[in-house]
């Protein structure tokens, strides 16, 4: 049985504190722990505690939407979630060297209608001298699939 929700998220807001950051130069070890704790903050669907990970005036770029600052971050993020139900995220750690890192990722939701889809994307994130994120850009299609083809839960 899996902890709940909360019990992750005093480790992670410890994690990414100046005690114990994950900081650049990557090796495979750190940037394997910055994927996992990235895909396991997202699937909290929780905007504050995804928010920690990204530096104050982070830029994204999401699918066509550009974005700058934690709050610009937050609102996108609720947006997001609200529209995007029953989320569940899993990430890839694709390749990595100095302050960068590439992930593939997948993940599944449906809408109102009940209507399930697949989304896939890549990203590319840059970190800051504190490891946080501080550019991120995504790039993300999403394939209609029936509830029997789900496999992220």
């Amino acid at each position: 049985m899996a902890p709940p929700e909360g019990a992750y998220y005093q480790k992670d807001i410890h994690f990414m504190t100046a005690q114990t950051p994950i900081v650049t130069p990557f090796t495979l070890e750190s940037a394997t722990r910055k994927v996992q704790m990235a895909e396991d903050a997202w699937n909290s669907k929780d905007p504050e505690r995804v928010a920690l990970a990204y530096s104050r005036d982070s830029e994204w770029r999401n699918r066509t939407e550009f974005l700058r600052g934690r709050e610009e971050i937050k609102a996108f993020l609720r947006r997001k979630w609200a529209k995007e139900i029953d989320y569940r995220l899993r990430k890839t750690l694709w390749g990595f060297r100095e302050n960068r890192i590439a992930v593939s990722f997948e993940y599944e939701w449906h809408d109102q209608s009940g209507q399930w889809y697949r989304s896939y994307g890549n990203e590319l994130w840059e970190f800051d001298d504190q490891g946080l994120m501080r550019r991120r850009l995504a790039s993300i299609n999403d394939a209609e699939i029936n509830p029997d083809e789900r496999r992220i839960f």
